[in-house]
């Protein structure tokens, strides 16, 4: 039954894998399954053969013991975060009237917004229309081979396709990552008069929603609220599982 099991979890992973792989889309959390469908699959179709070698080598059985508790206890730890997120984004839907509105980058591709990057602009554009008042600081500065900084094309499809206020709308154009996104935005929200202490709203993906908040109570900002932008169904776990290893990157180099 734990063949059975194995190779049917194993195969699904390397399937799976290997379809987003074939649109382009690589990174940690779609290698990582790959290996781990490879793991499955392998202890599956040589089980006996293994728990033989390991019944003549006890210090490679405790090795492999010791290695399937630690895959365990890390499975755990995982459906914990996943749990987490989950609970960050239900509390992303309750937004009230808010001064600005930082909308993290999140790349661009032959100068549009990527698609993850059009659904956080979707949500963060919702929210400006409901709050009229409210600025919108579009945040990324210019990636490789880029003419046109990422908060300037930002701009111009939030502007475009919503119609909102260009004189609303300010640009933190020379950040290259979430922790300068949210450091740089201090000095334009400082320019406009607009405390760290009053609401200010961050809209970024679902999964990003921990790490984004926690680097901005890091900086100073006390009066957070969160917008989600959901991830598609088909790379929403290999993204959370991505996130999980970022947000473990951040604490250890105490961007919070």
């Amino acid at each position: 039954m734990k063949r059975l099991f194995l190779f049917i979890a194993g195969a699904l992973l390397l399937i799976d894998g290997l379809w987003l792989i074939s649109m382009d889309k690589i990174h940690l959390g779609i290698v990582l399954p790959l290996l781990i469908a490879v793991i499955f699959i392998v202890t599956a179709l040589f089980d006996n053969a293994i728990h033989q070698y390991l019944a003549r080598h006890a210090t490679f059985k405790k090795i492999w013991k010791l290695c399937w508790a630690g895959f365990w206890v890390w499975l755990i730890s995982l459906a914990g975060f996943f749990a987490y997120l989950q609970y960050s984004i239900a509390q992303s839907n309750h937004i009230p009237p808010v001064k600005a509105i930082l909308v993290l980058g999140s790349g661009i591709e032959h100068g549009q917004p990527s698609a993850t990057l059009k659904t956080r602009l979707d949500v963060a554009s919702d929210i400006a229309l409901n709050n009229p008042e409210a600025v919108l600081i579009m945040t990324g500065g210019l990636g490789f081979n880029e003419k046109v900084s990422e908060a300037e094309v930002m701009k111009t499809y939030i502007v475009q396709n919503y119609h909102v206020n260009p004189e609303h709308i300010y640009l933190e154009d020379r950040s290259t990552s979430t922790e300068l996104n949210i450091i740089n935005s201090k000095a334009i929200l400082k320019d406009l008069n607009i405390r760290l202490n009053q609401p200010i709203a961050i809209a970024t993906s679902d999964f990003h929603l921990p790490r984004a908040s926690a680097i901005a109570q890091y900086q100073g900002y006390t009066n957070i609220y969160t917008i989600s932008a959901p991830t598609p169904l088909y790379i929403r776990y290999n993204s959370w599982l991505r996130e999980y290893f970022a947000f473990l990157s951040g604490w250890l180099l105490r961007e919070y």
